[in-house]
């Protein structure tokens, strides 16, 4: 027992310096940095030894990204801000906890929110939506892998209001949320995402063109049925999610190119691009100017 009680403070104590380390300069909102050091990562990341991203190290197009082993089991490793494999060959891991930090802070799920992940992995970043909402609350986890969202559901058990379901999160209909978080890049914003946002709803996904670089878009449901607010949070590359067309002719990744991402306002549908246009999508489009 005094071995487990050793164990279980040192995690504790571990949990604390990390969440002060993801959190303290990307979150605003303290209760992220709570929910940091209240979610164990190593029922997410598996048994040690793991396998971990050497960041903005890659050794070629053909072979992918480059994971380094840790020596051993110790937790120490996985209170970093680094990315934890869970499938190396796919390049499927739990992703940078800093960037979700400042993504979280931005969706800003609140208590007894109804909250959507699309892309749970083994089910991380679903805890800490499910700690942040509460038990009042309901997360609402789609995993398109049956593997992966059999995990996310084991490492729910503490937070029975969490649940996943094996399936897309693109092609069906989705239940009615306050946020919605993907977790899969993809060239646009699915309908079914923007269907299921509830009024000053929020949707917050990357935005990027297959595995190319892009930017976490954040959009809030507005009023106006033409044009809703819309920004970029940060750069980032994500796992390119399964359902939505190619960008086809490369444009998205053109507009990535050309910078200034910071500038974007809104979100229009509808309407014929004019001078504010940063990208045109056909259906939607993303503009400088305020909605």
């Amino acid at each position: 027992m005094a071995d487990q009680d050793g164990s279980e403070a040192r995690s504790t104590k571990l949990r604390g310096f990390f969440a002060a380390l993801v959190a303290n300069r990307n979150a605003a909102d303290p209760r992220i940095e709570a929910a940091f050091a209240a979610v164990p990562r190593e029922p997410f990341a598996g048994p040690g030894p793991w396998s971990i991203l050497a960041s903005n190290v890659w050794r070629s197009r053909d072979r992918g990204p480059l994971y380094v082993s840790t020596p051993d089991d110790d937790p120490a490793f996985l209170y970093q801000d680094v990315l934890v494999a869970l499938d190396a060959a796919r390049g499927i891991n739990i992703g940078q906890p800093s960037l979700h930090a400042l993504c979280l802070d931005a969706l800003a799920p609140q208590p007894g929110e109804t909250v959507i992940q699309v892309g749970t992995g083994s089910g991380y970043y679903t805890a800490l939506l499910a700690q942040l909402v509460g038990p009042e609350g309901r997360v609402h986890g789609r995993e398109i892998d049956p593997e992966l969202a059999e995990r996310t559901a084991r490492n729910l058990a503490p937070w029975p209001w969490a649940q996943v379901e094996a399936r897309s999160g693109v092609a069906d209909r989705l239940p009615a949320a306050d946020a919605v978080y993907v977790n899969a890049g993809g060239p646009r914003p699915a309908q079914a995402w923007l269907e299921a946002l509830r009024p000053e709803g929020r949707l917050l996904f990357p935005l990027q063109s297959g595995k190319s670089r892009g930017g976490m878009l954040l959009i809030r449901r507005g009023a106006d049925s033409t044009a809703w607010p819309a920004r970029f949070v940060s750069p980032s590359v994500f796992i390119p999610l399964q359902g939505l067309p190619e960008d086809e002719g490369g444009g998205l990744s053109k507009a990535f190119a050309q910078g200034q991402i910071t500038a974007v306002r809104a979100i229009r549908f509808g309407e014929q691009p004019d001078a504010s246009c940063w990208y045109d999508g056909g259906d939607w489009w993303l503009s400088t100017r305020e909605p």
